[in-house]
């Protein structure tokens, strides 16, 4: 049922034209070189390096994450079910498909988590008299931890992407997560002004 194919030169139809298109890579080695040349890649350089520098000393805020306007309080349980095996380097079985597994059985939170927005003076002042580096890390959503370590002589940190906020499921700041057992108990606290 099938008819065998052939191939056949029919020769030339209409006008042809050389390709005239610049090697790619000569191309980009010439603009490299006009730009090296006037200076072109130091200031791209210099403008990168005061974007990156910007970009740490104030991230991104954390998108969604307001000010509390009522207290809420809440329980996450970080329990996970194991989807395949896991072996450990040797071979050993460390975990099997199906097992739950929770962290807190094996690492224990020694320090509470306390999510404030830097920007907000309040608190700022709040987490700060409240809370010591040794007892809780504190955790900002927007504001510059940089200039607030600067400042207020002690260690801060972000949230970048909204990460733990996102995982935690908080939504309003200021904020705290304290182990509790087996799971982390989570508070949204409004702050009375002034105090």
């Amino acid at each position: 049922m099938s008819s065998p194919i052939r191939a056949r030169d029919h020769g030339t139809v209409g006008q042809t034209f050389p390709i005239v298109e610049a090697d790619l890579l000569t191309t980009i080695d010439t603009r490299l070189r006009t730009l090296e040349a006037n200076g072109g890649i130091e200031r791209m350089n210099k403008v990168f390096a005061e974007r990156s520098e910007a970009r740490i000393r104030r991230p991104k805020p954390v998108a969604g994450v307001t000010a509390a306007s009522e207290a809420r309080q809440w329980i996450y349980d970080p329990t996970i079910a194991i989807e395949k095996d896991i072996h450990d380097p040797k071979g050993n079985l460390v975990a099997r498909a199906g097992q739950t597994v929770n962290p807190l059985d094996f690492v224990t939170m020694r320090q509470s988590l306390v999510f404030v927005d830097g920007d907000d003076p309040a608190q700022m002042d709040w987490a700060t008299r409240r809370y010591s580096d040794a007892n809780a890390k504190i955790i900002m959503v927007n504001g510059s931890p940089i200039d607030a370590m600067t400042t207020r002589q002690r260690r801060f940190y972000f949230d970048q992407e909204g990460r733990l906020t996102g995982k935690l499921g908080v939504r309003h700041t200021p904020a705290i997560a304290q182990q509790d057992g087996r799971v982390v108990k989570l508070s949204e606290i409004v702050l009375r002004r002034g105090g």
